[in-house]
Formats: structure tokens, C-alpha cells, sequence
């Protein structure tokens, strides 16, 4: 909801702050009072175009501040998440325009880019009228918003879900043709590049294990030395085993006479033990030396040629038994039947009849919600004075191209303004007056159904009067229990209907003439709208009048005391 515009140096405006509060405000005055002013001051602060002749004469820039206090939509939420932005309440919009024609644009003081700005304005305030409108008239939001009138949220969901499975699934089957129709390319090169690596047959942890041989086998002559050495010292005529064994035999003749010898006894002899066990352990480990069949010449070989083919394929040496296993998948597939492709693309083809049900559900739940809104659109617009109108809501379906997760269904909502005439786009076939007013009557019908807070009306009483302008009001009073309604009124019968009513006034004192906004109280509200029935003169019989359009069925309490609002 709108709580406050403050508005400095903007045309006429030197500086004013304009309250808001729920329910239907209304804006009344002269023609000329500035009126319009306050709605383009309004539309810059939610990202409309900047010009350099919104600065007020003799002042260097122009400011307008827009403050927002409410529960934000679950689409404005998202947009303030995808860009980082934190959300505060109130939520505030800031725009300048410096007399050079630059604009800046903030929220809640953090600079941000005038598109998003302005994204971010589309999602809480409408503009109606003879201004530049957005919501209703774009076509991208009317599918969200029949949606949304249908109640369609968990069936959307499902369509979502089976649209994101059968694009995962033709991923999967366009990939696996892509690598199919590669393999195949390669065929040639394939078949000899797997042949040479079947003959190689590289092994799992093989060049490290060459690597560790080949350094062995380059020592071998001074190992073979040191080993043969070390035996002849252990098992030698004169080796360590035999002399353990001679003193083991000396002490063991000593061993009635001396008794305390029994422990060294113990540890000779099983020190010759493990003598004898190490020499043992030579001997084998030398002979496995000598008949080791690979030389060094051969690991090397062999080491060449791993690391060639590596080169050769652009890929580390310990990779080749893992590249020798996807080379084999690849021809595999080059040779393949087409079985796995056939089983992907039937998977695929699935995917897509299971979304093309929940789609076309949807499309029948959204047909007869179409019929629905139109017939309760149409409805409201013979009060309007449009009792010629017609409204439609065409839902048609999309080239298979341009399916998507919201489904199969374009929808457009259009009108005719005279018996006979061809539906076409709102914008297309309304004046200003009688937009607004298709307007209110669709968003009579889809209050509650727009992520929107904030409606403006503008022109909304242009051509009309009487009955047609106190259902004009009533309906805006009724909308305003649902959303906050802004009106820029000439008519008395839409004025009284308001709960929040501000005069506009043109204040000619000083060098340049000023804008001023009052907050009008019971008794001000009477005498102004009297003027609007009067005209020149205000008169006992108008404030009468007056009186009895303010009380009468379901007039609204004011909601604050007068107030002086200006520079």
C-alpha cells in the first residue's frame, strides 16, 4: 500500500508530502490545479521515463520519494532475491532528474538501475487511465492472471515438474545422439586407436610399479655384490652362522660346570637361528634376482611405449587404463545398433505425452475459467455506460516451439466497445475514459487475483455522469475493500464515495505559481464537493446536496482532519 509521496521542485510542486491510507482516496480540483503533476511525479518514482521539463524552474533537480508499507507478493519477493536486494518495510522508491535530463533511481536509499525500478513499481501500483497503464494491458501478465482467477496453482506445479522431466529427457537423447553421430565420424581412427591399446594392454598402477623395477634393475650389479657379500658373511666356511654355532657348542660343553652360562647358551643359539634364517633369505632373494625374466632393457621398453601412446592421446601415462575403457565405450557406440539411442528417445517421447496431459488439463480447467471471467467482466459493464462492450478471453494454443512450463495456452484478453465490432486489444479499441473504465470492471472481477496493492484511476468519469458515475463509484469503493484505489475525479457522486479525499489546488503567489494539496475534513469535503455541483457559485441547495451524496448507502468515514499541504 502507498502510505506516502513527497514530491520537491517537480513543475509547479515546490515541496509536498501527499499521505495515502487504505481504502478509495480520492483527488479533486481545477482543471490546471496540477492533478496530472501528481500522477507523473508518481509515475517517476516507479520508474517512467525522466525528462528534464519535470524540474521546477530556477532549481538544479527534481526529487519524488514513493513509500510502501506491505506484505509483499511472492513476485516482487522473488525479483528483490534474484537481485540481492534485502527487502525493508516500509519499502521505499526514490527517483531524481537533474535539470541536464540524468535520472538516478534508489530503494530504501541502495542505488539501483531505472528497468528494475520500474519492474519493481509494475508489481505494486497500477496506473488507469490517460497515462501510461501496465498490468492489465500487457499481455505477458494475462495468463498469470486467469490463472490465478482459476485457482490453477498446483496443477501449474505439476505441468512445471512434467515439462522440466521431459526437457532432462530429450538433454539425454539429443546428448547421446550428438556422442553417437561423433563416434561414428571417428569410426577409423577409433578402431585403430583401440587396437593399439588392446595390444599394449595397459595396466591399472603399471607405471608406477616399472618405474620402481626399472630403478631396481639400474642398481642391480652393485645390489647382486652387495647381496652375495652379505650371504658369504652369514653363511660363509667362516661366516656368522657357522662361528655363532662353534660358540654355542663351546658354551654348551661348559654348561654342568657353569650353570649361569644357560642364558648366553640361549641367546647364541638363537642368534645363530636367525643367522641362519637371513642367510636363507639371501640365497632366495638372489636367485629371484638372477632369473627375473624382465631385464631392464624391457622395462624400459615398456615404459616407452605407455608413455608414447599417452603423448599421442594428449593424456597422462596413469590414465591409460581409464582412457582405454572409454575409448572401448565410445566405438561401442559407434558400432552400436542404435538400441540405447531407441530406448532414450522413447523415454523422451513419454516425457513429453506425460506433460502434454497435465497440459492440456490445465488448458481445459483455464477454457472454462475463461468463460467464467468474461461473462463476470461483461457483466460489470453496462453500469459503466459500455453496455455495448464485450470482453474476451481467447485462449489459444502455442506452436510446439514455444511450450513451456507454464504450459501450452497463450491467453489474451480483448474487447470490443461496439456490437459487431472485431475483438482486439484493450489499449487498442478504448478511449482513455472508457479504458479506465475496463479497467475497473475487470479489476472489480480480478481484485483479488493481481499481485498488485495499488490501483490508479484517472479519467476514469470522462463522458460520464448521473447513474453511470455513482456505479463508477460504487464499484471503486467496493474494489477499495480489497486493494488501496487512488482516483483523479471530476465527477461528485465518485468523489463522495471516498474515504480519503485531497484537494488540488493552484496557489499563484511569488515569482512562480505552486502547487498545494489539502487533506479535506467532513465539513471541507461537503464544500467541495458542492463546488463540483455548482460550478461557479456554491450553494445552500449544492451543499445539500452534497450532504446526501456523502451519507448516503455505504458512504465511508473520513479518515483524517483537514490538513495544509504545500511549499
Amino acid at each position: 500500500m502507498l502510505t506516502r509521496l513527497v514530491i520537491q521542485d517537480v513543475v509547479l510542486i515546490d515541496r509536498l508530502t501527499v499521505p495515502f491510507h487504505k481504502g478509495l482516496n480520492v483527488f479533486t480540483g481545477e482543471t490546471g490545479a496540477g492533478k496530472s503533476i501528481l500522477l507523473d511525479a508518481l509515475a517517476l518514482a516507479l520508474g517512467a521515463r525522466s525528462d528534464a521539463s519535470l524540474v521546477r524552474a530556477g532549481q538544479a533537480q527534481a526529487s519524488v520519494t514513493a513509500e510502501f508499507t506491505c506484505s509483499p507478493s511472492s513476485q516482487l519477493a522473488a525479483l528483490l532475491d534474484e537481485q540481492g536486494l534485502i527487502l525493508d518495510d516500509p519499502l521505499i522508491l526514490r527517483r531524481t532528474v537533474s535539470k541536464d535530463g540524468k535520472s538516478r533511481a534508489f530503494l530504501c536509499d541502495q542505488p539501483i538501475g531505472v528497468t528494475l525500478l520500474r519492474r519493481i513499481g509494475e508489481l505494486l501500483l497500477e496506473v488507469h487511465g490517460q497515462f501510461e497503464t501496465h498490468g492489465l494491458l500487457n499481455p505477458a501478465t494475462h495468463r498469470d492472471l486467469l490463472d490465478s482467477f482459476a485457482d490453477t496453482h498446483q496443477l501449474k506445479n505439476r505441468v512445471a515438474d512434467s515439462y522440466a522431466a521431459w526437457k532432462r529427457a530429450v538433454a539425454a537423447s539429443e546428448e547421446a545422439k550428438a556422442q553417437s553421430a561423433k563416434a561414428q565420424n571417428e569410426t577409423e581412427f577409433l578402431a585403430l586407436a583401440l587396437r593399439e591399446l588392446d595390444e599394449l594392454a595397459p595396466q591399472e598402477g603399471e607405471i608406477d610399479s616399472l618405474t620402481i623395477k626399472r630403478a631396481g634393475l639400474q642398481n642391480r650389479e652393485k645390489i647382486l655384490q652387495a647381496l652375495t657379500h652379505t650371504e658369504s658373511l652369514l653363511s660363509g666356511e667362516r661366516g656368522a652362522a657357522i662361528q655363532l654355532a662353534q660358540a654355542g657348542k663351546t658354551i654348551a660343553k661348559l654348561a654342568d660346570k657353569a650353570p649361569d652360562l644357560a642364558d648366553i647358551l640361549a641367546r647364541i643359539d638363537k642368534a645363530t637361528q636367525e643367522a641362519e634364517d637371513a642367510a636363507h633369505e639371501l640365497s632366495r632373494t638372489l636367485a629371484d634376482i638372477e632369473n627375473d625374466p624382465h631385464s631392464l632393457e624391457t622395462i624400459e621398453e615398456r615404459l616407452f611405449k605407455l608413455r608414447a601412446i599417452a603423448r599421442k592421446h594428449d593424456i597422462m601415462p596413469d590414465t591409460l587404463p581409464a582412457f582405454h575403457l572409454a575409448l572401448r565405450a565410445r566405438y561401442g557406440l559407434a558400432c552400436d545398433n542404435g538400441a540405447d539411442l531407441k530406448a532414450l528417445d522413447k523415454r523422451a517421447q513419454e516425457a513429453k505425452a506425460s506433460y502434454l496431459t497435465e497440459a492440456q488439463t490445465l488448458s481445459a480447467q483455464r477454457a472454462k475459467a475463461a468463460e467464467k471471467l468474461a461473462h463476470a467482466i461483461e457483466s460489470e459493464l453496462p453500469p459503466l455506460k459500455l453496455e455495448r462492450a464485450s470482453f474476451h478471453v481467447i485462449c489459444s494454443p502455442l506452436p510446439e516451439s514455444q511450450w513451456n512450463a507454464e504450459g501450452t495456452d497463450h491467453i489474451a484478453f480483448l474487447a470490443a466497445t461496439n456490437a459487431g465490432s472485431k475483438p482486439a486489444p484493450l489499449h487498442k479499441v478504448a478511449s482513455g475514459g472508457e479504458l479506465a473504465r475496463f479497467m475497473l470492471a475487470i479489476k472489480v472481477v480480478l481484485s483479488k487475483a493481481s499481485p498488485v496493492s495499488t490501483l490508479v484511476f484517472d479519467e476514469v468519469d470522462a463522458g460520464i455522469g448521473g447513474q453511470t458515475a455513482s456505479a463508477v463509484g460504487e464499484r471503486l469503493a467496493g474494489l477499495s475493500r480489497d486493494v488501496q484505489v487512488l482516483v483523479v475525479t471530476h465527477s461528485p457522486q465518485i468523489a463522495a464515495r471516498g474515504g480519503h479525499h485531497l484537494r488540488v489546488r493552484k496557489q499563484e503567489k511569488g515569482k512562480y505559481p505552486t502547487t498545494l494539496v489539502d487533506v479535506l475534513d467532513e465539513a471541507d469535503r461537503v464544500e467541495e464537493i458542492a463546488r463540483m455541483l455548482a460550478g461557479a457559485e456554491t450553494t445552500d441547495a449544492a451543499r445539500a446536496a452534497a450532504r446526501s451524496l456523502i451519507n448516503g448507502p455505504a458512504a465511508p468515514q473520513p479518515t483524517a482532519k483537514k490538513q495544509r499541504m504545500r511549499a
